[in-house]
């Protein structure tokens, strides 16, 4: 299970490429460590939510603690999708051996509107500047937080391991001094959250980018994101880091077939192309039979020229 900021789906998207059984931001991304814990609180709880947990704004129905992609014109189709995803996210975190949490900011922005004066949003919707109030929090109020969070998941599922990680997005616009004050407070939280406590890890995302790459052509257009050639270099320093030999054999057979899926034939209707399929679709074949857990009934399908089902 994996959550936390827009960094986290460059390595749970890669993690789902590769056929592991995830779940990915179940509220949707979220980037300061008071609404990272108060979702997980809520999936512990299985916390269902209801119209009074909604807002009218910019003609949808919204929620404070998830993502626009949940708003919605129907109140009742916007609560029963989040209600959804929480049961999935109650079940998935009860059973799921690893938890990747990856923080994007130490700023929090906090409604002054009541009823939920003072505490922090997942996601401000385009509301007015003027109904929140942004608080850079302390690295004791994180480590409080994080602290009473892994007691909580401790307590619900006792075997889980945790990996933090803090994401190389920079936050240009809080400022470029406020950025590395926030990013400076999260690693020195995780750190000592670290140290602390049992089956918790810490993974250098932010440093791999920052500290070893170091350059601005591992970024995007906009110098904030970083591109893909990051993101690999990344995935492939986490893969090293927490996977065995048995694990990277089954992810290389599975990384040729997914090539080969996305492979964009120019003439499709050739014996050269119905070849490849062939050869591909027994690859994908043999791969399901030798490792049933995997699921590859997509990559089957397209070789074989079939619909899913």
């Amino acid at each position: 299970m994996l959550i936390g900021s827009c960094f986290t789906e460059h390595i749970g998207n890669t993690l789902h490429d590769l056929k592991f059984h995830i779940l990915q931001n179940p509220n949707g991304i979220l980037f300061s460590p008071d609404t990272v814990c108060r979702a997980l609180a809520s999936y512990i709880d299985n916390k269902q939510y209801h119209e009074t947990d909604l807002f009218y704004l910019n003609e949808v129905w919204n929620s404070w603690q998830h993502h626009s992609l949940f708003s919605n014109i129907d109140k009742n189709i916007c609560l029963k999708n989040i209600n959804a995803s929480q049961n999935v996210a109650h079940g998935f975190l009860k059973e799921t051996g690893w938890l990747i949490i990856t923080l994007g900011s130490a700023f929090s922005y906090c409604l002054t509107q009541l009823p939920s004066g003072g505490e922090g949003v997942a996601n401000c919707h385009r509301a007015p500047a003027s109904w929140f109030e942004k608080k850079l929090l302390s690295i004791n109020k994180i480590i409080g937080q994080l602290t009473d969070t892994i007691i909580k998941l401790k307590s619900y599922h006792s075997n889980l391991k945790i990996i933090f990680t803090i994401s190389p997005v920079r936050h240009i616009r809080d400022g470029v001094v406020e950025n590395n004050r926030s990013k400076a407070r999260l690693i020195e939280a995780i750190q000592s959250v670290v140290e602390s406590n049992e089956n918790c890890f810490y993974f250098p995302a932010y440093e791999l980018v920052i500290d070893i790459l170091r350059d601005y052509r591992f970024y995007d257009i906009d110098l904030v994101h970083p591109n893909y050639a990051a993101t690999e270099f990344v995935m492939e320093k986490f893969t090293e880091t927490y996977m065995d030999s048995g694990t990277h054999k089954i992810m290389n057979e599975i990384k040729q077939l997914v090539i080969a899926r996305k492979h964009k034939p120019f003439q499709p209707q050739t014996k050269a192309h119905e070849q490849f399929l062939q050869i591909h679709f027994e690859k994908a074949v043999s791969l399901q039979k030798q490792y049933p857990f995997l699921d590859l009934k997509e990559e089957i399908a397209y070789f074989s020229k079939q619909p899913v089902y």
